[in-house]
């Protein structure tokens, strides 16, 4: 079996869009044989906190999820080190994309795209997973009128369950590409 690819999943606080798609990750590169690993964080995380109970019901609700160990998860603040040992930053939004830029510098922000691009546009190829984010330039791209994954916080759980919903289908798109040697 080859190396799993690295995965760091991003948004704010790591307490609801992060969470989400690190768990659909996890479940739907089970389904589809994939090797992964992932790291969830955040931008401005405080470290230690529990996911809110409205992301866990939102999780739970994904079909093909199962009942993850969501008791376990605990917030993070994206660290240099995540940045080097990941092979893909999936961001929510393009403020965290800007973070990337501005703290990690050009390491990061050639490996960092919102999820919405990268299930629309990540190339499927029998190259590498790290050549296809390399030659793809992320950090070289222009921000405005990306798309993004609306942050749900404060909201209903109407809210939360659509942004799951959101999260699980692109990732359901994406997933499958990376499926080629890393």
């Amino acid at each position: 079996m080859s190396d799993p690819i690295r995965i760091v999943t991003l948004c704010t606080g790591n307490a609801a869009r992060s969470v989400m798609a690190g768990f659909f990750i996890d479940a739907f590169a089970r389904d589809l044989g994939l090797s992964v690993e992932v790291v969830t964080a955040g931008t401005h995380a405080i470290e230690g906190q529990p996911m809110s109970q409205r992301t866990k019901t939102a999780i739970l609700a994904i079909d093909g999820v199962g009942e993850p160990a969501v008791g376990s998860h605990r917030s993070h603040q994206l660290t240099e080190g995540d940045v080097v040992w990941a092979h893909l930053i999936i961001a929510m939004e393009r403020d965290h994309l800007r973070y990337v830029r501005r703290v990690h510098g050009d390491g990061g922000a050639n490996k960092a795209m919102t999820l919405p691009v990268l299930a629309a546009e990540f190339p499927e190829g029998e190259t590498p997973v790290t050549e296809r984010v390399a030659a793809a330039a992320f950090g070289a791209r222009e921000l405005e009128g990306l798309d993004e994954v609306d942050d749900p916080a404060g909201g209903e759980i109407e809210v939360y369950h659509a942004c799951a919903e959101q999260i699980a289908a692109q990732l359901r798109q994406l997933l499958p590409r990376l499926s080629a040697p890393r």
